[in-house]
């Protein structure tokens, strides 16, 4: 029998997720900003987090998961309220912290490590689905 959708708890677990994320990625990201990239570039350095950080990801993801219970539907409302709260705090950032306007922000994307950063954005907005499917296909759950 497939498992009950709540919205409410697919929401919840979405702010959870971009809590958890945010606070390992807000400290990844200063030590990649400070520290690596004047170093290796932006692009290697930007390549040296992601996986770090889409492995922490990874495992948030699924201790959320296995406490919320959510059907693939949820799972996906999940990671879409997860990423719209991460754009929404990148864009803060850049405009509260590094003085940009929001078309400067924007214009960023079409740099090499700010379209890698935003692919790996991507995934973990999709991890909770995947992770719900991995677990529980339909029709197993």
């Amino acid at each position: 029998m497939p498992r009950e959708f709540s919205m409410t708890k697919a929401l919840q677990a979405g702010c959870t997720y971009f809590a958890g994320v945010f606070a390992v990625g807000f400290l990844l990201g200063v030590l990649r900003t400070l520290v690596l990239a004047p170093r290796v570039g932006e692009l290697l350095a930007v390549l040296v987090e992601l996986p770090i950080i889409l492995g922490v990801s990874w495992v948030i993801c699924g201790r959320i998961l296995r406490q919320a219970s959510l059907d693939p539907a949820a799972a996906l409302l999940m990671g879409a309220c997860a990423f719209g709260l991460l754009m929404i705090a990148e864009l803060s950032i850049s405009i509260v912290l590094a003085n940009r306007t929001f078309l400067a922000h924007l214009a960023l994307y079409s740099e090499g490590s700010h379209l890698l950063g935003l692919a790996g954005q991507v995934a973990f907005a999709l991890f909770p689905m995947f992770q719900t499917t991995r677990c529980c296909p339909p029709g197993k759950g």
